[in-house]
């Protein structure tokens, strides 16, 4: 939790009590339900909550924002904004059921009621959204492809709609074909741990 409040000192209680809770919920479940690399749970809070909370570095949505985290897994980084963003509404979206399962019980037990769930492939979801958010879960062009159909027309943000990505490593061609309405943040920039080294925040304006 103090890396949390290192980069975010102004969270309310609520928040901390939030955060501080996903631990033992995360642990708790990853023993049932294989959602973070078992040598990873550890490192719960800087790889996974933190590193969701990058995008917070782009863009502070605004209330009624809604936002679609595509391929969410264990809900990184849908669950992690959701706290931090309790007026924005989240969709989180994946195709494994045991991984959405996990994440309507921590959502639960969190009572984040800004946070719907639904077990589908990206291809079905037909909803309309100001973003989407993903954790490298495909190329950027092959997300572009899927979720274009799910933005929204209606501007509520400083940040026009579109894609926001966490990615690692050498994305240099990945992001040639949209380089004209994209913006890359390097998370080295905020944050100083080792981990954030190589990993960047890419938003693409759709």
């Amino acid at each position: 939790m103090d890396i949390l409040l290192k980069y975010f000192p102004n969270l309310t209680e609520r928040q901390k009590e939030q955060f501080a809770a996903l631990d033992a919920l995360y642990h708790e479940w990853n023993a049932k339900i294989n959602v973070i690399s078992r040598k990873d749970i550890d490192n719960l809070y800087e790889h996974h909550v933190l590193h969701s909370l990058g995008i917070a570095q782009v863009v502070r949505f605004k209330a009624g924002t809604q936002i679609m985290d595509l391929g969410t897994g264990g809900g990184f980084p849908g669950i992690p904004l959701s706290i931090l963003f309790p007026d924005t509404r989240f969709h989180l979206v994946d195709s494994i059921g045991k991984k959405i399962k996990v994440c309507t019980e921590i959502a639960s037990a969190l009572e984040l009621a800004n946070v719907t769930t639904r077990h589908c492939r990206a291809e079905e979801e037909k909803g309309k959204f100001d973003f989407v958010v993903s954790r490298a879960v495909m190329p950027l062009t092959d997300l572009l492809k899927i979720v274009r159909k799910n933005i929204a027309k209606e501007q509520k943000n400083a940040l026009p709609n579109g894609l926001i990505c966490l990615k690692g490593g050498e994305l240099e061609k990945e992001i040639v074909p949209v380089k004209n309405r994209s913006l890359i943040t390097n998370l080295n920039d905020y944050y100083e741990e080792e981990f954030f080294e190589t990993k960047k925040v890419i938003y693409v304006s759709i």
